[in-house]
């Protein structure tokens, strides 16, 4: 398979879509804890091919899941997509969301005072 580029169309459903801009069909395997996973289906498409993922319901629970997509023939990664579910998904967006305020805050004061300096 000649280089091909994966694009990500939508995640609804519990299906995740994207497309694969290719001109002769590719041998996709989708990796999954490791195992390969056997929900991907391919559809003709204009400039390519869609690839779409049923994600398996073990996926749609709390903790972090990946899925590497890559080529069968090739082994090459064409990409990947994570689901991040949960109370610590939620406890982690905060926990960096009020890092990000601190060092803003920091750099605001550093600013000021070098501002104050060369006056």
């Amino acid at each position: 398979m000649t280089r091909s580029k994966l694009t990500f169309i939508r995640f609804e459903n519990g299906v995740w879509q994207a497309h694969i801009g290719i001109d002769e069909e590719p041998a996709i395997e989708v990796q999954y804890l490791g195992e390969p996973l056997n929900s991907a289906s391919l559809s003709p498409a204009e400039n390519g091919w869609d690839l779409s993922i049923e994600v398996p319901r073990s996926a749609l629970s709390e903790g972090v899941h990946s899925f590497v997509i890559s080529d069968a023939a090739t082994t090459e990664t064409l990409g990947d997509f994570t689901i991040i579910a949960g109370t610590p998904a939620a406890d982690d967006l905060r926990a960096e969301v009020a890092l990000l305020r601190a060092e803003l805050d920091m750099l605001k004061r550093a600013f000021r005072r070098m501002y104050r300096d060369d006056d």
